[in-house]
């Protein structure tokens, strides 16, 4: 099991801008494709974007393209969610997690931060 813990989720105004971090406790994070989910009120855990582990290969979900950025150092076990252009349908829980492997599937994932809050409203 790989401990993560994210920081930097908030409140913020419609348009504006967070960056999520994710440290993990795990020597190999580097050999781990690590994604971020998210989930609001009332609403099941969803996919928001993914970077593999060997490749930096990234996916993401259609409603988030072209607004967040995924990245990661390994040298730091961190991987990072640069989020733009917020909407107010972006509130929700942002979880980090990660897997073996490059996925959407929320039961691929075996390790999962405790969530930061991100807020978008006015």
């Amino acid at each position: 099991q790989v401990q993560l813990v994210e920081s930097g989720g908030g409140l913020v105004q419609p348009g504006g801008s967070l960056r999520l971090s994710c440290v993990a406790s795990e020597r190999t994070f580097n050999s781990y494709a690590m994604g971020w989910f998210r989930q609001a009120p009332g609403k099941e855990r969803e996919f928001v974007s993914v970077i593999s582990w060997d490749t930096y290969m990234t996916d993401y979900a259609d409603s988030v393209k072209g607004r967040f950025t995924i990245s990661r150092n390994d040298a730091k076990n961190a991987v990072y969610l640069q989020m733009n252009s917020l909407k107010p349908e972006d509130t929700a829980v942002y979880y980090c997690a990660a897997a073996r492997w490059d996925s959407r599937n929320l039961d691929d994932f075996t390790s999962w931060g405790q969530g930061t809050q991100v807020t978008v409203s006015s």
